[in-house]
Order: C-alpha cells, then structure tokens, then sequence
C-alpha cells in the first residue's frame, strides 16, 4: 500500500471535547443583560396586576412548567400576555431573577412562599434548596410552623426533621403557643410517635388538654378520636391517674364522655415512650496510664448505674449539646495534633466520623523543647468550638480557636485572645453563651457573635483552685472546686464577679473524714455533685481506708451531703477525667450493645 494510502495512527485523530467556561458565565451574563434592558423579550407574565416581560426561551429552558405551556399547543403559546394564578409577585420576581441567574436568596421569611411557587414551576433545585433550608434551620421559634408546612406539601425532608426536633423537645414545644395552631391529623401525627422524650404519659394528656381547651368549642368533639393515640397503659399510678382523667371537665362534662370513658378505659400494649427509658448520665474515659480496664462509662451515681462501654477508640476531649448530641475528639492517626470529630449514635450505641480538625501545628522533630496540650470542645449556642492551649517553658504559648460548620462540615479559625499569660494552669468553660478560658492571672472570655476576646475580673484565688484542672458550668454561674474541696469560687458571668463558698460535707456517720485528694464537679439532674477522693476513718474497724465519695449539694442548707461509695473499678476512670460531660441516655440501646457491661 502507497504512504499516501496509508491511515494515520489511532490517537493522532481521537476526538476532543473542549468546554469553554468563561462562555458559559458570559451566556448567562448576556441573557440577564437582555433582561435588564428589556430587549428581545416576547412575553408578558402577569402576577396579581404586576407585569414580568420575559424570554420564552429562558423561561422553557428553566422550568417544564412554561415549556409545556409555550411548546405544547397550549392557548398561552399563542398569548402577547400571560396571566400566572397561585403566584406571590415578590415570590415570582425572585424566581425569574434565578432564572436569568441561576442565584436564589432565601430567608426564613421567604422559604415558604418560594417553595411553593418553585413547586408549582417544576423547579426542581429550587424546590431542594427549599427544603434542605427549612431542614436546617427547625429550632424552638420554627418547628411547629415548619412542621405544619412540611405536612402540607409533603415535604418529607423537612416534616421528618421536624418531627424528630418536636419529639426530643415535647414539653418545651407541647408548651408553646404555636402548639395549640396544629390540626387534629398533625397533634395525632406528634403524639403517637414512640420518639416522644417525655418521662411520664400524663404530659402527653396535658399537652392534648392544652391544645383542646385553646378552642373548646371547635376542638371537643375530636377528643375520642386523639385519646386512642395517649398510652393510658403506661401511667403510674394508673388507678390514681386513671380516676384523675375520668374526672377531668373535658371528658365529665362532654355529651359524648360515656364513647371517650370506654376509649380512656380499654387497655392497650403500646410501646414505650423513649423518655421514659432515658437517664441523665455522667461520661467517663479511662486511661490506659491509670490502669483503666475501660475504655468509657456512663454512671449515675443516684441510681447506682453504671455502664462500661468498649468502643476501641482514644478520646482526647468531649462535650454534649443542648440538642444531646455527644461529640468527642479522639486520636486519628500517627499525626500527633490531628484529630477525629466523632458524634455518638445513641439508637445504634456507635461513634461516627464527622470530620478531621488539627489543633496547634506539630511540633519540629529539631526542637528539643517540651510543649504540653489542653484540648477543650464545647457548645455554644449550637455550635461546636474546639479549643487548644499549648504551653511550653520557653515564651512559645498558643491559644487556638476552631469553630466547626455543620453544614459544610469543616472548622474555621477563630480570633485569638491578646496577650495571654499563665497558661501553664488553664480551665475552659462554656456558660451563658461564651466561652471563658481562665489561667493562672488572667480570665478570658469569647463572644461568639462578635467573635472577640474581652478580658474579665481576676481572682486571687485563681491559682489555687486552677490546680485541679477542674470547673462545671450551671446556669450563669462557673464553679471551681480547691484542691482539698474545703471551698468553691464561683464566678457570675452576669455579673463578672467572684463569690467565695466554703464546703460542708456531711459524712455517713459511721464515718471520719480525714481530708480530700481529688475532686471532680458534675451537674446531673439539675443537681451540683461531687466525686471526691478520700482517706476515711471508720470508726467500726479503727482503720483508714481509701474511698471515692459521690456527694450531692443541697443548696437550701447549703451543704454537700454524701449520696453513695463508687466501687473501685471506677476509680481509674474518674482519675483521667478532669470534667464529666452529661447526657440523657436511652438504656435499652445501651445495655443492648454488645461489649457493654451494665454493674
């Protein structure tokens, strides 16, 4: 064959396919360049008695909505003017700006109205992002409204959320005047949920009482049909109970009360609510240095339960959200300063990945000097902050501010404080919507919402009590236990001022106290406790004796009262605990789990 005949190599005429980005920012810009100057448009859309000239291509290229109407024969195809029924005009004016854009602003005032009108337009990402909006955004002032809405446009997303934000927060929002705007279908959807975080089934009563008697009227005949949905199996004392309800005005004085007394009478097995199995409980990490057999445990100390968890994981700092989310950092890798963000699956009793965060850089392999890290993680108002302190001998100290970004999943550096000293000795808190990190002479706090430091009053007793590398947070107020926990120093965020308390313990009487070694602060069940390392006397035997103390405040006599002995396997895990992060627990799960050991 002739060299002229011969065909070139494959690859020398593969084709290509080539994108030219800054066309396809251009085309957009052009066509809202048109739209602006109100050039070639060939459409009028009318909204209420306001007009939109538009594009016909535009509009059917972004929506099957106005393609099927302008491509389909349809009498509008043919129409100078358009009429749009079921349209806001502020609503449709955003629409047709994403349109010519492809950028949408949303709002909690305008995600409603928009996503109707993008569902009715078929628009399919406007309409998700909707959604995904709502869904992140359900709090105390947005659920029940969210959750009506979701119900009536069958918004799963968002009604599934809702109903899991209504569910863990039920009496809060069973209290609310926004409760009492539900229908019937809705208050039934909410009360019939196992999910329901409620410790007793008379709240469930007390809500659907509250939600009858906002419209009496209106609202009584359609007690027979929410009453099948409240667990009167599950009331305790049920007889007590039972006769109190029967005796109510709404079910004594309604002509129909002899149909609702059989419905409250007749028995059921219906399940238990979650609330009613959960329980405020302290966590614990334990430390292979101290011995520690276990790598968690979940106590209260009241109720004498305590939980060993194995989860093959090494925790560096926790916290628990308003919301009883639990989040860890625990060691990810070789890398010694990078860490796991892990959140705690209560259903499924497991710790999931989130994200990766790095406190202060690694230390040079070259540099002979030794650096010491504090690693705290805390919730303010919603969001995780994780906070490290590096301190060395030399004048190398650093204070890292990292705030994490659920939505995106990532951390974002924060503003550091100014001139920090003492950080040798060092406590961070979360209180009263701030963070406050308090040193050997300094006390620092963080405003989230400006993100800036601001110095606070000292104490001259900072440095005794900082040396048990231990504080809690109640209410508005900071609590630092000293050394031998013959005081406390509290320090009011509201008032930025230090109140000195001294300790009174009142010890089982056939018991001498004779001095504390360790002390822990914990609030559990709106109650300040104390775990407390002792040498003890008793008197029975004439000998002294190693215990862990769990002592209760009583704020009326303002005295520490004994509340029980903690077994000694406990021991090790308190010793590597510097606070306790509480949660509500839901036991079943728990126990459940294999690797668990409940004692």
């Amino acid at each position: 064959m002739a060299a002229a005949d011969q065909k070139p190599h494959a690859s020398a005429v593969r084709p290509r396919s080539y994108q030219d980005e800054s066309y396809l920012r251009g085309f957009f810009g052009s066509v809202g360049d048109l739209q602006k100057a109100e050039e070639l448009q060939d459409v009028v859309l009318e909204v209420e008695g306001w007009q939109f000239p538009c594009h016909r291509l535009v509009l059917s290229a972004a929506s099957p909505y106005f393609r099927a109407m302008f491509t389909c024969g349809m009498a509008e195809s043919r129409q100078k003017t358009v009429v749009l029924q079921g349209l806001d005009p502020a609503m449709f004016g955003e629409i047709l700006s994403y349109m010519y854009s492809g950028t949408v602003h949303v709002s909690l005032d305008t995600v409603q109205p928009l996503y109707q009108a993008a569902d009715l337009l078929q628009l399919d990402y406007l309409r998700n992002t909707c959604s995904s909006y709502m869904a992140k955004n359900v709090e105390d002032s947005t659920c029940v409204d969210l959750y009506k809405f979701a119900d009536v446009f069958s918004v799963n997303m968002v009604l599934k959320q809702c109903l899991q934000y209504i569910c863990s927060h039920f009496v809060k929002v069973a209290s609310s005047e926004e409760f009492c705007s539900l229908s019937v279908n809705q208050l039934t959807g909410i009360i019939s949920q196992d999910e329901l975080d409620v410790k007793k089934e008379t709240t469930v009563w007390e809500a659907v009482v509250r939600w009858v008697q906002h419209s009496r009227e209106d609202r009584l005949h359609h007690l027979p049909s929410i009453l099948p949905h409240i667990r009167f199996n599950l009331l305790t004392p049920y007889n007590m109970q039972m006769e109190a309800i029967l005796a109510h005005p709404l079910v004594r004085e309604d002509p129909g009360s002899s149909a609702i007394r059989n419905v409250v009478k007749e028995t059921s097995n219906l399940k238990r609510r979650v609330g009613m199995d959960t329980r405020e409980m302290a966590l614990l990490f334990g430390d292979s240095e101290y011995g520690a057999r276990i790598e968690m445990m979940w106590m209260n100390p009241r109720e004498e339960e305590y939980i060993t968890c194995e989860y093959n994981i090494t925790s560096r700092t926790a916290t628990v959200t308003s919301d009883n989310d639990i989040y860890i950092l625990a060691e990810e890798s070789d890398d010694f300063r990078t860490y796991a963000l892990l959140k705690y699956n209560h259903v499924e009793n497991k710790w999931e990945k989130k994200s990766s965060v790095q406190g202060v850089p690694p230390e040079d392999p070259d540099d002979d000097m030794r650096y010491e890290y504090y690693d705290y993680l805390m919730e303010v108002n919603g969001h995780l902050f994780y906070l490290v302190v590096k301190t060395s001998d030399s004048e190398n100290d650093e204070v890292v501010l990292k705030k994490y970004n659920k939505d995106t999943n990532t951390w974002h550096c924060c503003s550091q404080p100014q001139h920090v000293g003492g950080l040798d000795i060092n406590v961070a808190v979360s209180c009263n919507q701030h963070i406050y990190l308090f040193t050997r002479t300094e006390a620092h706090c963080y405003d989230p919402k400006e993100d800036h430091w601001c110095m606070k009053t000292n104490s001259d007793y900072i440095p005794d009590i900082l040396y048990t590398y231990k504080a809690v947070a109640m209410g508005t107020e900071i609590i630092f236990p000293n050394t031998n926990f013959s005081k406390t120093m509290v320090y009011d965020t509201e008032k930025d001022r230090w109140l000195e308390r001294p300790v009174k313990l009142m010890m089982n009487s056939n018991r001498d106290h004779r001095g504390v070694h360790e002390v822990t602060l914990f609030v559990l069940e709106n109650k300040l406790h104390a775990v407390t390392d002792n040498f003890t006397y008793l008197s029975s035997s004439e000998e002294f004796i190693h215990l862990w103390l769990v002592f209760v405040y009583d704020s009326c006599e303002d005295v520490w009262r004994e509340l029980t002995v903690l077994p000694y396997w406990v021991w090790y895990a308190i010793m590597a605990n510097p606070m306790f992060p509480v949660a509500r627990m839901y036991l079943p799960y728990l126990d459940a789990s294999r690797g668990n050991k409940h004692l």
